[in-house]
């Protein structure tokens, strides 16, 4: 997962410099710290407890009447939301022979009980049953290697609300979006945070929400001026933001991952047109609006045009361990695979039985684009003693064996120019600078690139001699003294590297754009360093 700051070019007086300075320091530490005890706590499992919660909040403010439907309806609602999915995706997995995700199923009959009016009545609970059975079934008629081109809670909730409209009276539900209410907002909005957190779109859904508001701001003007209204802003703002469903529609459906494109700009360019769409809803052939799920659906075509090439077959020719802990494992593209040095890839390792972190993992790719259709990837064994199912079915994984990437992400790459760069890596997190570093050494470029390489001890310098031949200078951080390293190599003494040590080894780091990939904390650690880069760019390491 990536994330970027930039220091501003202006010539601020020095109290305000420090001040900036100063605060940087503080966000970049704390957005680490807490990144780095969410990573422990699955994707998908975060998610569920997330939207568990903000279910239970909504049941006892049911109480106080505070939402609009009753404890009863929420409770029974979501039984057969939960019931309906849970069933086709258990069938629809066998017949396919895919693992049963229950997670998955929870995660989308809580979307749907908050977009969709909840009922105990006959034709209500039909109605649920059918947006929760179209839900299930879109994630495998309606996808493309893997990858969901629409969100399934928004497409199931749009086509009973459509078919509603058209006449279906049998299906007694429709996008009431209940959850847009203002004793809701808060819990939404703190929850919500905590996801986008762990996945890093906090800048997205941020987009998405100025976009939104301030076209849901425009639309009320235009309507109070129209009809010979007053207009207050406050209003329209604590309208926007409390008495509509922006907030829980970006934290936990705009930002959802299979659904999303591979670079930040263009999921910017998402964001933004579902805000657009969703702000100030569209009517179409004068039966049905294109807001809120149906705004999503929109960007969800737009986000899956950016995908289209990204998802191939690879299959597997060799594994090899390239230190005592991590290994790499070299596949050969079976179609076209386009990916920018620095990029990650999505592995998909189907097996029977998968725990909470399910079977999916992002891999940053060591090879670079001039060593294609070789790709290859490196990873860490981690805790031999309870590995999880994918590193199980992974590591059973022979030659021959043929597993799908669902897509290529990230914005972990140089700058264009020939501005020097620094590189900091801790352990496997040197992959992503292998990759970038082949690349200049392929298209014959000269750049100033300083590489601090971390690891706990000199035999977990992976990639060693790959790393040598491209002749970046490279600071050695490890308890023990390599052996036989080349004059372009320092080691550091078995010093730990801390902010200070960074300043004193990289003195000239001001004039440098600065990319880190490793751990959380040693982010957070070094921050008060890498907030004097010229940029930073960081890759971190939170889990999956």
């Amino acid at each position: 997962m990536t994330g970027s700051l930039s220091r501003s070019k202006g010539a601020p007086g020095h109290s305000e410099v420090r001040k900036s300075r100063g605060v940087y320091t503080f966000l970049t530490s704390v957005r680490q710290r807490v990144l780095a005890v969410l990573g422990a706590i699955s994707m998908y499992r975060l998610v569920l407890f997330a939207l568990t919660g903000l279910a239970l909040i909504a049941v006892l403010l049911s109480f106080a009447r505070l939402v609009a439907p009753t404890a009863l309806e929420i409770l029974v609602s979501f039984a057969v939301l939960a019931a309906a999915i849970s069933l086709v995706d258990a069938a629809a997995q066998r017949l396919l022979r895919l693992p049963w995700r229950i997670e998955s199923s929870l995660v989308t009959a809580l979307i749907l009980l908050f977009v969709l009016q909840p009922s105990t009545s006959m034709n209500g609970l039909l109605g649920l049953v059918a947006a929760g059975a179209l839900a299930a079934l879109s994630k495998y008629l309606i996808a493309w290697r893997g990858r969901h081109i629409l969100n399934p809670a928004a497409l199931g909730a749009a086509l009973v609300t459509i078919a509603g409209g058209l006449g279906a009276t049998a299906l007694g539900t429709f996008s009431s979006w209940w959850v847009g209410t203002p004793a809701m907002a808060l819990p939404v909005a703190l929850l919500g945070l905590a996801v986008l957190w762990r996945t890093e779109k906090v800048r997205l859904v941020l987009v998405f929400l100025v976009v939104a508001v301030t076209v849901s701001i425009t639309r009320q003007w235009v309507q109070a001026h129209g009809a010979g209204l007053g207009f207050a802003l406050p209003d329209a703002l604590w309208f926007a933001l409390t008495q509509t469903p922006f907030l829980f529609l970006g934290a936990f459906m705009l930002s959802e991952p299979l659904t999303m494109p591979p670079r930040r700009w263009q999921q910017f360019a998402v964001a933004g047109l579902v805000g657009m769409l969703a702000g100030w809803p569209v009517l179409v052939a004068g039966l049905f609006t294109l807001g809120q799920e149906r705004a999503l659906l929109v960007g969800n075509l737009l986000a899956f045009s950016f995908a289209l090439r990204g998802s191939v077959r690879l299959v597997l020719e060799k594994r090899q361990f390239v230190t005592p802990t991590a290994q790499e494992l070299t596949f050969r593209t079976r179609s076209r695979l386009r990916f920018t040095p620095g990029q990650y890839l999505e592995l998909d390792v189907p097996h029977r039985h998968p725990d909470a972190r399910g079977t999916r993992r992002e891999f940053s790719i060591v090879s670079a684009p001039a060593d294609l259709p070789t790709l290859r990837i490196a990873y860490k064994n981690g805790d031999q003693k309870h590995p999880s199912s994918y590193k199980r079915a992974l590591a059973a994984a022979e030659p021959g064996a043929v597993l799908a990437v669902t897509g290529t992400w990230g914005d972990f790459v140089l700058p264009r120019g020939s501005a020097p760069v620094l590189m900091v890596a801790a352990g496997i997190g040197v992959t992503p600078f292998v990759s970038q570093l082949r690349q200049l050494r392929a298209d014959g470029m000269q750049r100033d690139v300083v590489l601090v390489y971390v690891a706990a001890e000199a035999a977990e310098l992976a990639f060693r001699d790959e790393l040598e031949q491209t002749g970046v200078r490279t600071l050695v951080f490890t308890r023990d003294e390599p052996k036989g390293l080349p004059s372009h190599w320092t080691w550091a003494g078995g010093a730990r590297l801390d902010a200070a040590v960074l300043e004193r080894v990289v003195p000239d780091i001001s004039t440098r754009h600065a990319f880190i990939s490793g751990p959380p904390r040693l982010i957070a650690d070094l921050a008060p360093a890498l907030r004097k880069a010229r940029s930073l760019t960081t890759d971190a390491f939170a889990g999956y």
